[in-house]
């Protein structure tokens, strides 16, 4: 899976993963110096990724300081971005809330997720972005230069192999990330 780079506040270096990690997968990951790991919880075809789970848990057992969650959210769908919040913050909450550090990661990205309105994917995202809130989460944006912006922190996609942010340009309001993923998938 990729990596997002050294987190700008720490400089610990971490994975997202949108499989399931088991034990000794956590622990190798653990063991090559990530210090943080971001599994997908919530799937683009509106439902929660069953094992997001099992890799926060395996993670937190391996030593992981950090074990966030990404959403990718579908607009398409019919329930509702408080919906689909609410859904995956309450599966956290039952199956892994102790190990779950507590920010869910926001993937907003192609149009081809979105509806055709611009005035309907604000709204819509707007929702999204203040169920973080209602369901008392921390939330930050993964994203790029071609997708949305927000004040929320940014993770944004650059895949050019290298652990740095000297290729960040300000966009959609972002002055400064807070990760990077450089990389896509690799084999640790």
């Amino acid at each position: 899976e990729g990596g997002p780079g050294p987190d700008p506040v720490s400089g610990d270096y971490g994975v997202d993963v949108s499989s399931s990690v088991s034990s000794s997968s956590a622990s190798c990951l653990s063991d090559s110096g990530n210090n943080f790991i971001i599994p997908r919880g919530f799937c683009s075809t509106g439902s929660v990724d069953p094992s997001v789970c099992t890799t926060i848990i395996n993670a937190y057992k391996a030593g992981f300081k950090t074990r966030d969650t990404y959403m990718f959210p579908c607009p398409t769908c019919s329930s509702s971005a408080s919906s689909q919040m609410g859904t995956l913050v309450d599966y956290l909450n039952s199956h892994c809330k102790s190990e779950w550090s507590g920010r869910v990661w926001l993937d907003i990205e192609g149009s081809q997720y979105w509806t055709g309105s611009s005035s309907n994917n604000r709204a819509w995202y707007e929702d999204l972005v203040d169920s973080c809130d209602k369901y008392g989460v921390d939330c930050g944006v993964y994203s790029s230069s071609y997708s949305y912006g927000s004040y929320l922190p940014l993770w944004y996609a650059h895949y050019d192999n290298k652990a740095s942010f000297s290729d960040f340009s300000s966009f959609g309001g972002w002055r400064s990330p807070h990760a990077k993923q450089y990389a896509g998938d690799v084999t640790v």
